[in-house]
């Protein structure tokens, strides 16, 4: 974080000083929730959690070197007590950012929001120093906390904004104003929150609604394939840049293709130039997500060569997200297992059939959650998807939503040994375990609920035999 005294962060925040001997100590370090975070010059925002109580912990993070604690009550060590500490931390962030001055780059949508934001980061600290949102911490603490993370050094700001409801992304554009908004697509994910992919469309354009106008900088860049997201367009006063595959995209690719291990490869094209690039990343959804990449990075004056470049030696920055294990046997293990939606357990299962051409492929699939009225035939939808797409054998891990999984699969033709329906993740290891052969491709992935990372990790740890592989 910028530099700041205990005096001037009372103030900003509303807070009243407790225990604190000299007001003008300088927080030096990180704002941080985690006591195990904690480094010389942090500030501790303590959250009142289900089970733990971050205020338990001030004496040992000050002992760590935090300079102070942001609390909802005194503490008996040096504190500024506010009446809410997320609200607080809220107010802090929006002091920061105003005082930074560096370019803020917010994205929002129902899917590749993550695998997004780590490609525009890796773009753009190759032109100046970037801060972007760890993971997707991407909510009302999560996006604060990440503004914090900024010094004066920080350019480029990237947040990743989440919502689970009407109103939420207009809260947190408010506490880190962007003058660039993105927005990916408009798909399934929270669909049982939301009501509807309208409803998703009113929340995600909160976002480009919360721009500078054109005059001012503000640039909304929306996906040109997407119809709710391009009918956004009529929502801001900013300069609109569409992206996609679409002829009228200003960034658009020509030429798509995948390797023969699955990596996308394409040409770019963009207002001042085109350049060919293969991505490190596997599947061909990898290419909206560049493609939205290269359009913010335009933006911030980059040629087409250098966003070329940069997109083929990005990786993934965020775990369990197309994660990809050659094990010494030959076997290679896909955890996808973060997170799952219709949309993206589609692209995973599409980059699975990409990736084993000529292998045996096998799809360990779980729930979709918050999918609503919509669950039965989603999950349906992708089990028959894994079918048409001829993945050698699907592997349903769960309850209820588990067994549509495997029904549709069923229903599309998949009998016998090609699909079948376990209990839990260590039944899935155990089936694995005993059939996967030297060469096989294995995806996992289903909502983080299911917890089916296990599988991923556990089969990585594990030789053909059955004997933990050489690390």
């Amino acid at each position: 974080m910028i530099a700041l005294s205990l005096a001037e962060i009372a103030a900003v925040v509303g807070g009243q000083t407790h225990d604190i001997p000299d007001p003008s100590v300088q927080v030096t370090g990180p704002v941080v929730r985690d006591s195990r975070e904690v480094v010389p010059g942090s500030l501790f925002a303590a959250f009142v959690g289900e089970r733990v109580d971050g205020h338990d912990y001030a004496r040992a993070v000050t002992e760590a070197g935090a300079v102070a604690v942001l609390a909802s009550r005194p503490v008996g060590v040096p504190a500024i007590v506010v009446e809410d500490v997320q609200t607080a931390l809220g107010a802090l962030a929006r002091h920061v950012v105003h005082r930074l001055g560096a370019t803020l780059v917010a994205l929002t949508g129902s899917a590749g929001k993550t695998s997004t934001k780590d490609l525009i980061a890796q773009v753009l600290r190759r032109k100046a120093p970037t801060v972007f949102t760890p993971g997707s911490l991407n909510n009302e603490i999560g996006l604060p906390l990440t503004a914090l993370s900024a010094t004066e050094e920080t350019r480029f700001l990237v947040l990743e904004m989440g919502a689970r409801g009407i109103g939420h992304i207009r809260y947190l554009t408010g506490l880190t104003p962007p003058r660039i908004g993105l927005v990916l697509n408009v798909g399934s994910a929270h669909i049982g929150e939301f009501g509807g992919r309208e409803q998703i469309a009113q929340a995600k354009g909160e976002l480009v609604e919360a721009l500078p106008p054109a005059e001012e900088g503000g640039v909304a860049i929306l996906n040109a394939d997407d119809p709710l997201v391009r009918a956004m367009a009529s929502r801001t006063k900013a300069k609109v840049v569409l992206f996609g595959e679409s002829a009228e995209a200003d960034v658009r690719a020509e030429n798509v293709r995948l390797t023969d291990s699955g990596q996308p490869s394409f040409r770019l094209h963009t207002p001042s130039g085109a350049s060919d690039l293969t991505m490190r990343l596997y599947g061909e959804h990898h290419v909206s997500n560049a493609l939205a990449a290269a359009a913010v990075a335009h933006e911030l004056g980059m040629s087409a060569e250098e966003i070329a470049t940069a997109l083929s030696e990005a990786g993934s920055l965020s775990r369990w997200r197309m994660e990809v294990t050659e094990r010494p046997d030959g076997v290679t293990i896909v955890n996808d297992a973060y997170n799952a939606n219709p949309e993206s357990m589609r692209a995973a299962l599409r980059a699975l059939a990409a990736m084993g051409k000529g292998r045996r492929t096998w799809a360990v699939l779980g729930k979709m959650a918050e999918l609503g009225d919509e669950a039965l035939a989603e999950h349906d939808a992708v089990g028959r998807l894994a079918v048409r797409l001829n993945v050698s054998k699907l592997v349903a891990v769960g309850g209820i939503e588990a067994s549509w999984l495997q029904l549709g699969a069923y229903n599309e033709g998949s009998w016998g040994e090609e699909s079948v329906h376990v209990s839990d993740a260590q039944a899935a290891i155990d089936l694995l375990r005993s059939e996967l052969r030297p060469g096989d491709v294995v995806l996992v992935k289903a909502s983080r609920s299911v917890g089916l990372e296990s599988v991923a990790q556990a089969l990585v740890e594990t030789g053909a035999e059955g004997e933990v592989a050489a690390r």
